[in-house]
């Protein structure tokens, strides 16, 4: 359950929790739910349920197996603090992340309200990466939410974006991603929403990282802006912890 990933900013994916439901706008046209749809289809036994959210004990062990280090997505195919994951099973999925630090964890969330309420009871290893996702001003709420966990990096995802964002908040903030939408049914980025938010971070000194145009045919499209390929990351230290 663990695979090498092409998204472009990681290395793995983990997916001790598979399934989701859609809480925004940047749900809509999820890969996840795709994917899983193809996966039940091919019939992969982890997906019989296709998009039910599901906690797998099993795979929970895995990282421990990686001798080499990683960074690692964790739970490409959910979403870590779904309403519907035990805290329990929260807590564990850390203590694997506290007792690997080899690697690096980035864990992405929409729910940063439940992040911040579970926060407290979690223990923050320098090696996990804390972000949430941001596709418009609606949702900049979650970056203040964010701010509150004692992440050593804290980040953005700002996938897809689906409008400007003139003041995007980067106090506290480590890295930010930024991504249209990919798919036959992509809904348009304009390149002045990209460029206002690549300027902001370089404003601020804070690391940019450009996923990618999307639309139907995201290969083609490529991932230059304004002819250059912007692929920062968090200058961290040996612990994973950003300087």
């Amino acid at each position: 359950m663990a695979q090498k990933s092409k998204i472009e900013w990681t290395e793995v994916t983990w997916n001790p929790v598979t399934g989701c439901t859609k809480v925004s706008p940047g749900c809509k046209y999820c890969y996840a739910e795709t994917m899983a749809r193809r996966l039940k289809a091919m019939g992969v036994p982890r997906y019989k349920r296709e998009f039910d959210l599901q906690t797998h004990e099993d795979v929970l062990i895995k990282p421990m197996r990686w001798k080499s280090p990683r960074i690692v997505f964790v739970n490409s195919m959910s979403d870590l603090f779904h309403e519907d994951v035990p805290v329990d099973f929260i807590r564990r999925t850390f203590k694997v992340m506290q007792d690997t630090p080899r690697h690096t964890f980035q864990v992405l969330t929409k729910r940063a309200k439940r992040l911040a309420e579970i926060a407290p009871e979690l223990t923050w290893p320098a090696n996990v990466w804390m972000g949430v996702s941001v596709e418009s001003e609606r949702y900049i709420s979650r970056i203040d939410k964010l701010r509150t966990v004692p992440a050593k990096v804290r980040f953005l995802s700002v996938e897809p974006l689906l409008g400007p964002i003139h003041d995007l908040p980067l106090e506290g903030i480590s890295w930010v991603i930024v991504g249209g939408e990919s798919g036959p049914r992509a809904r348009p980025m304009n390149a002045d929403w990209v460029r206002e938010i690549r300027d902001q971070c370089v404003d601020r000194g804070v690391p940019f990282f450009f996923k990618q145009w999307g639309g139907r045919n995201k290969k083609a499209a490529g991932r230059a802006l304004d002819g250059e390929e912007w692929n920062e990351m968090p200058e961290v230290g040996e612990d994973g912890a950003g300087k």
